[in-house]
């Protein structure tokens, strides 16, 4: 692999993959689930889920951008 170059991750492909579809329903959805399963990891005793919910944390990052995206196409 060539240094510099940045592989994108999966959830970033699965984004823009619904933004070029421009298929807000399913980010939202996507964005939902991701939620739904924090708080399902939260609950959970007796093991350290935290490194797991940092990186579902960064994927609604993600999904959020593309949201954002899709809201400035709409308006423009």
């Amino acid at each position: 692999m060539r240094r510099g170059v940045k592989v994108a991750s999966a959830i970033e492909l699965i984004v823009e993959g619904y933004v070029s579809l421009r298929d807000q329903a399913a980010l939202d959805e996507l964005r939902t689930q991701r939620r739904k399963l924090i708080a399902d990891l939260n609950a959970c005793t007796g093991i350290d889920c935290t490194s797991t919910i940092q990186q579902i944390e960064k994927d609604i990052i993600v999904i959020e951008a593309g949201l954002a995206h899709l809201d400035g196409a709409a308006k423009t």
